[in-house]
């Protein structure tokens, strides 16, 4: 992965041609900061998420996905939205306490919030910091609901929560699988556990009554796109009831790095690829617009979304949002007085 600028850096850069290379061949090392935040729940009002609130566990992802639409979030830290997002991971350790902090407040409304709608919950620093664990427990201790976005087979370690969550209609599981196929995966997301991994963990959710959907994301022109229906067969047999699908985006740094990284790895596609892309985007590299954004347009965009939904129906699963709705009437608000006291 490269290292470009992020667009707000006005570091002077200068270039070590040996050290560049040395670290280009070097595996890259992790580094997790803790931060503290004092507001745990990101709000949002677009049109085209199926959810208005979600939390964060982690900034930068150790996944190391080329395609990830969150990389240019890293330039805001003043780092580089290519090699940094992937080994400068920032955690929230009093992630919990914040979370309490805003459900006592007496204005708060209970909403589904979604886990993982930037950067995922379950990265491998989540094995040892269970940041997302701690979370966890305290939707199911207030019964709050929640949906979860997820690319790692580790959520199975948190089945036990998951199923209480899911036997009160409290929470829902998307996993994304953008490919079953291991050699593309290994240079697409680097880090990320195995398709047949992420199968298993899909099988063993829905096996406990967990609400389990697909996520293919992103659809890749060119790239993993011939693989729409062999991917909704495998989800469907391990157990995924709905399936969504997302086209590739490419805001801001990600062009480069996407383009960069077709270059090395598939350069008698790129032109191809890239093409396509802007087809699907009005002529640009990346349409942000609601409504067009997460699916493309056009008449690539539309044979995509055509084919999705045609193998969908055939194999019973229903097209829809990963996002749930659940059931928000059984939230008790964190300090609410339980007794009355006579004095």
């Amino acid at each position: 992965m490269s290292s470009p600028l992020g667009r707000f850096e006005r570091r002077p850069v200068e270039l070590d041609e040996e050290a560049a290379h040395e670290q280009a061949q070097a595996a890259p090392q992790t580094v997790l900061r803790a931060t503290s935040v004092r507001r745990i729940i990101s709000t949002n009002d677009s049109p085209d998420i199926p959810f208005d609130q979600s939390i964060n566990p982690y900034q930068g992802c150790e996944h190391g996905c080329v395609y990830c639409y969150a990389r240019p979030s890293h330039s805001y830290l003043d780092l580089s939205p290519g090699l940094d997002f992937e080994t400068q991971i920032f955690y929230k350790p009093d992630a919990a306490t914040a979370l309490l902090a805003e459900w006592e407040n007496k204005r708060y409304v209970c909403k589904p919030i979604t886990l993982g709608a930037n950067t995922d919950p379950y990265q491998p620093a989540e094995k040892s910091l269970q940041i997302t664990r701690g979370l966890l427990e305290q939707f199911l201790e207030h019964r709050h609901p929640v949906n979860i976005i997820t690319k790692s087979h580790l959520i199975a370690r948190d089945l036990d929560l998951l199923e209480e969550l899911a036997s009160l209609d409290l929470c829902s599981v998307a996993i994304s699988v953008p490919t079953i196929d291991d050699d593309l995966k290994r240079i697409m997301e680097p880090r990320v556990p195995s398709a047949a991994a992420r199968l298993t963990a899909m099988r063993r959710l829905a096996g406990h009554g967990v609400p389990t959907s697909a996520l293919l994301a992103p659809i890749i022109p060119a790239i993993n796109d011939h693989e729409i229906e062999s991917i909704l067969e495998a989800v469907a047999d391990a157990g995924a009831t709905r399936a969504h699908y997302i086209f590739l985006r490419l805001p801001h740094e990600l062009t480069d790095i996407f383009s960069d990284w077709l270059e090395i790895h598939f350069p008698e596609r790129r032109n191809r690829v890239l093409s396509l892309v802007r087809e699907a985007c009005g002529g640009r590299s990346y349409d942000s617009r609601f409504g067009v954004r997460q699916t493309g347009r056009g008449a690539y965009a539309e044979m995509i979304g055509s084919r999705f939904r045609k193998t969908s129906r055939r194999l019973g699963i229903e097209p829809g949002e990963y996002a749930r709705s659940l059931d928000c009437s059984k939230f008790a608000r964190p300090g609410a007085c339980q007794l009355g006291l006579d004095f």
